[in-house]
């Protein structure tokens, strides 16, 4: 049974509701997207690697070619994966939105960090927590970016 919680119009119109509501869904769908682009990487790239001593073993003309291709197809995937990070931003993206279901929960329940305050204090506390885990998030993303991509150095300069 699936109950609708009761929320003041005041909650659902303040910016930090919206902001909140917002981020949630969109860190839950880039989670899910993320995951379904790496299980569709690694599903490709296992069914390939399977493939290569079937293939191998078949007695048809020209098997070595379907092997190396098999074998670059992999390399390929793989290296698409590390390049994107599609894993660690499944990961990274679902906690987020785990972080922000928690937050929704503790400000509604009123506990937490919410207990005693008024109804301006805790959408001005909610809003100050949203941003600080976005803020979070994006730091950790900009780290894996830069971690993703190595540093090309340029001709005479040091790094």
């Amino acid at each position: 049974m699936n109950e609708e919680i009761s929320i003041a119009d005041e909650v659902k119109s303040h910016p930090a509701w919206h902001r909140l509501e917002n981020q949630r869904e969109w860190y839950s769908k880039k989670g899910a997207l993320n995951q379904k682009r790496y299980k569709g990487l690694k599903l490709a790239q296992i069914v390939l690697a399977a493939a290569i001593p079937i293939i191998a073993l078949l007695p048809i003309p020209n098997t070595k070619y379907f092997v190396a291709i098999f074998g670059a197809l992999i390399a390929i995937l793989e290296g698409t994966q590390q390049l994107y990070q599609f894993h660690t931003l499944w990961t990274e993206y679902r906690s987020t939105a785990e972080c922000l279901k928690h937050e929704k929960y503790l400000f509604l329940s009123l506990i937490g960090p919410y207990r005693e305050l008024n109804q301006d204090e805790a959408l001005l506390l909610l809003a100050e927590r949203i941003e600080d885990h976005i803020s979070k998030e994006h730091a950790k993303w900009i780290d894996t970016s830069k971690k993703a991509v190595p540093k090309v150095s340029q001709p005479g300069k040091t790094a």
